[in-house]
């Protein structure tokens, strides 16, 4: 069997037209199918699906990293530097709030990455990172 790599997400939201002003709009991602109650996106060639639901639970938790709390669960994506750095001026010309603005972390140690995190008006908290190594992903 021959697969395609990536992703399908799927997330609560608690107002479409919300999560398309964000995901649309502020991240500039491409709108695919969608109803009266999902809109499916294309998340840099994967697929994130935002579900409109009334009756999500508050499951918002964090783990310290590297002097931050990093919000779990999360999701997100690795980018190129460029496009990292791009999406980073993009969040900031939009007024994005950041849980963790975008900074350096692990500089000069294995796995060396640019990381930011910031919410989706539902809550949904998201990770992009970028290495300037990619060979460096898993590096321990």
């Amino acid at each position: 069997m021959t697969t395609r790599p990536g992703f399908h997400l799927a997330i609560p939201v608690d107002d479409l037209s919300r999560a398309r002003t964000f995901y649309g709009g502020v991240l500039g991602l491409r709108e695919g199918r969608s109803s009266s109650s999902w809109v499916d996106w294309n998340f840099y060639g994967h697929q994130v699906v935002t579900h409109e639901v009334t009756d999500s639970p508050d499951t918002a938790r964090s783990n310290p990293v590297d002097g931050h709390d990093v919000p779990v669960p999360h999701f997100g994506l690795v980018l190129s530097t460029d496009d990292f750095h791009a999406l980073a001026a993009r969040l900031r010309a939009a007024g994005t709030e950041f849980v963790i603005d975008p900074y350096l972390r692990f500089a000069g140690e294995p796995g060396e990455q640019w990381t930011m995190f910031l919410r989706d008006p539902a809550g949904n908290a998201l990770e992009f990172k970028a290495f300037r190594d990619e060979s460096q992903l898993f590096a321990k």
